[in-house]
């Protein structure tokens, strides 16, 4: 269950209420993907001070020794990275009576 709770004091089910709760944002704690040597993604959920929800994502990928190749996986993971975030979005939608903004 999410619950929202106005005000900046107020903190939701999924908060880590601790420092990482600033700027009156709230955020959870982290969720890593790790895989040793190779890659690690961070994940934190985010209220905005205006009630906005969103995803922080942080990924480190290892790149190879050499620029051709470190090139490739930079182009592969920037075309799956878009499709990803194209994936995920959520496209709001409009109410009857009204068009979409």
């Amino acid at each position: 269950m999410n619950r929202r709770r106005t005000g900046p004091d107020h903190h939701t089910e999924w908060c880590a209420r601790d420092h990482r709760c600033n700027l009156t944002e709230h955020r959870s704690a982290e969720i890593l993907v790790d895989l040793p040597g190779h890659a690690r993604a961070v994940l934190v959920r985010v209220r905005a001070s205006d009630g906005r929800e969103h995803a922080e994502i942080r990924v480190r990928v290892a790149l190879a020794d050499v620029d051709p190749a470190a090139r490739r996986q930079l182009g592969t993971l920037l075309a799956d990275l878009r499709d990803l975030v194209a994936h995920a979005a959520v496209t709001r939608r409009p109410r009857p009576g009204r068009t979409a903004a």
